[in-house]
């Protein structure tokens, strides 16, 4: 046999102990509990201690003195055996109603259930709108730029009237010239003053 001793692991925690043994300390009150950290339902009746932490099974919970069963800090068969010596044989008083309780669990996992995971979506970048002087400069640049060798719009004008100036004057000077021959006939004249309307006499 070998000298070593075996490590001592936390024993299982039984729903029922035979121990008559109180804890010294102010009984244990359900509602100052998270609904979440003791279930209620007579087959499981358990808490999660307060002083270590763990789950431990209540026992005579439909007595008239439920308490929690002595119980080690740590996990049964895994963890030392390290006896909670505050939480164990501690009373509890049950002031929660096992309905009221039920109905909060009930609540709580469908709020969880219809929960939704949600996703950053990034808004798209959406190109500024330019302003009406740059929209007049960009179309002035393109229509001077027909010509494609890079001269500008002002200039390409100029150039374009110079060429069309001597067709223009002279059409002028024909207009202005009057057509040999007689004036049509009943054609009334040509008023030389200005014509303002007069009051008609009442």
């Amino acid at each position: 046999m070998s000298g070593s001793t075996a490590k001592r692991t936390a024993r299982p925690r039984r729903s029922r102990t035979r121990s008559r043994n109180v804890n010294g300390r102010p009984a244990l009150a359900i509602s100052t509990l998270k609904p979440q950290h003791y279930d209620l339902r007579p087959a499981c009746a358990s808490l999660v201690c307060p002083d270590c932490e763990t789950w431990v099974p209540i026992t005579g919970f439909q007595t008239r003195k439920p308490k929690l069963v002595p119980h080690d800090t740590g996990r049964a068969g895994k963890d030392a055996a390290v006896r909670c010596g505050l939480g164990s044989n501690r009373l509890v008083t049950i002031d929660v109603q096992v309905k009221k309780w039920e109905e909060s669990m009930v609540d709580g996992q469908a709020e969880t259930a219809h929960r939704r995971r949600t996703t950053v979506r990034r808004k798209p970048k959406v190109a500024v709108t330019p302003a009406v002087s740059q929209l007049a400069a960009n179309k002035q640049t393109v229509a001077g730029s027909e010509s494609g060798d890079g001269r500008p719009s002002w200039l390409v004008r100029e150039m374009q009237w110079a060429s069309t100036a001597p067709a223009v004057r002279e059409t002028d000077t024909r207009r202005t010239q009057r057509p040999a021959g007689d004036e049509p006939l009943g054609a009334p004249p040509v008023p030389l003053k200005t014509l303002r309307p007069q009051d008609s006499a009442r």
